[in-house]
């Protein structure tokens, strides 16, 4: 092998015993890849896995008949040859990737997949020569067309009642893995970092040195606050989900909870610097006052008062020790 060439067939290049091989293993490929989603989805979404089952079983089928024209045709022995044996076939994403893969997220995908099969049966068929062979390959393209639809519409292929409680479940399930912990960050990074932010400029009254300290605070907080998160659960027994989606959501939602007001010490002048990160700080803790009301149900005046008054206690804090 020349190094800086590829390796890969061209399609045009195939044979059309290599294309039926080729689509053999797709068709495995994609049945596996379905029924892995259905495991996936089983617990929480069954009309939805039942769906992905149905078509996996589907794929089966059309591997079969795809078998049996091979074998009639070019005999019992079927080439060894894969999607990644060609260029510019369309790849299958990693199949431990699923698990970091939502419910809208994998009937997108899908769908995808459908579409891509689509495209590979139509230019086949219309290279085919063999009339059995492009027949095959033509009503495969029109049941992937019909595939890639009923995964567009997975959602309305399922019940009433049964829909409404997967969409239930999707959005707990997305409040308890990205909103809850990111919220928490959010919280505890705005207002754990206003004391060290707010005395270190009071007491210095150097702006990059406050910047500095507000960046530290941040960023170690964020880091902090991500392997405590990632760490305290592993969404087995909770439901909660992915530690690494949780506590990525916690770590930066911190950081970024406190940057907010570290960053308008980037302002040279003490006074303007200050008075804008005291803006940011209201602007933050009537923010999070809201995400709570909004996202976790909290009543308004209750999520003022944890928020807003804790905050303000803590910034006053801070001011008093760095005036001091």
């Amino acid at each position: 092998m020349i190094p800086g060439f590829s390796t890969r067939r061209r399609f045009r290049d195939l044979s059309e015993q290599e294309v039926l091989a080729l689509a053999i293993s797709s068709e495995e490929d994609d049945a596996r890849i379905y029924r892995l989603y259905a495991q996936r989805l089983r617990e929480d979404f069954p009309e939805t896995a039942a769906l992905f089952e149905e078509m996996g079983a589907e794929e089966d089928e059309h591997r079969r008949r795809l078998i049996d024209l091979h074998a009639a045709r070019f005999g019992d022995v079927i080439p060894l040859i894969r999607r990644e044996h060609v260029a510019g076939f369309p790849a299958r994403r990693p199949v431990w990737l699923v698990e970091n893969l939502g419910l809208e997220r994998i009937r997108a995908e899908v769908a995808g997949m459908e579409q891509d099969a689509q495209r590979f049966y139509e230019s086949a068929a219309a290279r085919a020569s063999d009339p059995a062979i492009r027949k095959l390959l033509g009503d495969l393209a029109a049941a992937e067309a019909a595939h890639e639809a009923l995964a567009q519409r997975t959602s309305e292929a399922i019940p009433e009642s049964s829909r409404q409680v997967e969409e239930d479940r999707a959005k707990r399930q997305f409040l308890l893995t990205w909103v809850q912990p990111g919220l928490a960050g959010l919280m505890d990074g705005s207002v754990s970092t206003l004391a060290p932010i707010f005395a270190t400029a009071f007491a210095t009254q150097h702006t990059w040195t406050t910047f500095l300290v507000g960046l530290a605070a941040s960023v170690g907080a964020g880091i902090s606050m991500g392997f405590t998160e990632a760490a305290s659960d592993d969404g087995e027994l909770s439901g909660r989900g992915s530690p690494v989606k949780r506590g990525l959501s916690s770590g930066v939602m911190t950081t970024v909870g406190g940057l907010g007001h570290a960053l308008p010490y980037l302002i040279p002048h003490f006074w303007t610097a200050t008075t804008i990160a005291l803006i940011v700080v209201v602007v933050e803790l009537w923010a999070i006052a809201w995400i709570q009301n909004r996202f976790m149900g909290t009543a308004f005046w209750r999520a003022s008062l944890q928020v807003v008054a804790g905050g303000a206690l803590v910034l006053a804090a801070g001011i008093l020790i760095g005036s001091g």
